[in-house]
């Protein structure tokens, strides 16, 4: 899920000035969730979708596209939101059921023993079975529920900074896909703002106006994870001053892997190279959604 505390940076309120330049960023926006979901089969007739909803910039951006996007989709989907209560006394869940309300989505809290967990277990990481816990409510309401997808809110920087955080420190080549189904098959999620930059989220967010919500946990930002992709977002930050396309060549090259040009064994690392496409690329779908 995206990271609650991530404030944005703009202080102020929007000027009429700013609130111009909104319809442009919108479409924007909506133009590369539609051209990620026309490859990777995101959202399809029928779908019942579940938004994932932290109250940080990201998610709030991911509800609100998806609900605008419902209503002029050439397929049927209907969007319902979660948060998830970690039980961390400072957390208020208040705002974001109010401001579902005000968009006409259905919101649904769920309680998780996050806070409780944490500290029976200080032995482990926090973040880790935060992640876990989290995880592990959201697939089971929504299989409960009958949900037929689960919409995370993660963002092209998030995937270059994860790429990158399991290559430097992890050893392996891998990143968050827009398409992924459960071990059991029982859940699938997607990431449709996976082709969209933070900085567009941050300001589309601080534009609509919407109430950054804090998850309330005295640790957010201060494991070990968390220095990590600081440490590589500042790094992506600094090639971008002297590399501009920078994350539109890293978003490309993970949709272009050549398994025989790695070292792999088990993919073929070995092999001839066959020229058949990588098995990451998803079909087009039947009915691609367009804004």
């Amino acid at each position: 899920m995206s990271n609650p505390c991530a404030l944005p940076s703009l202080a102020l309120p929007p000027t009429e000035e700013d609130l111009k330049t909104l319809p442009q960023l919108e479409r924007k926006i909506a133009r590369r969730l539609g051209e990620a979901n026309a490859q990777h089969r995101l959202i399809e007739d029928g779908d019942r979708i579940l938004v994932a909803v932290s109250g940080g910039k990201d998610s709030w951006a991911l509800l609100d596209v998806l609900e605008r996007l419902r209503r002029r989709a050439p397929v049927t989907f209907t969007v319902e939101a979660a948060t998830v209560d970690p039980g961390f006394p400072q957390f208020n869940p208040d705002p974001i059921a109010e401001t579902c309300e005000g968009l006409g989505v259905p919101h649904h809290l769920i309680p998780a023993p996050i806070d409780k967990m944490v500290r029976a277990k200080p032995e482990e990481l926090p973040c880790i079975i935060c992640s876990r816990l989290r995880r592990g409510v959201l697939y089971s309401f929504a299989k409960q529920q009958g949900f037929t997808k689960i919409a995370l809110g993660h963002h092209l920087d998030d995937l270059i900074e994860t790429l990158l955080i399991n290559l430097f420190f992890e050893g392996r080549l891998s990143t968050m896909p827009l398409r992924l189904v459960s071990d059991d098959g029982a859940n699938t999620v997607i990431r449709p703002l996976g082709t969209c930059e933070e900085k567009d989220l941050q300001r589309y967010a601080w534009l609509r106006g919407f109430p950054i919500v804090p998850c309330g946990c005295p640790l957010c930002g201060c494991s070990s994870l968390e220095s990590r992709r600081k440490q590589v977002k500042e790094l992506v930050a600094s090639m971008e001053t002297t590399i501009p396309r920078l994350k539109a060549s890293m978003l490309g090259a993970m949709g272009n892997v050549k398994l025989t040009h790695l070292l792999d064994l088990s993919l073929g690392a070995s092999g001839p190279a066959t020229g058949a496409p990588s098995p990451g690329r998803a079909p087009s779908p039947k009915a691609a959604i367009h804004p």
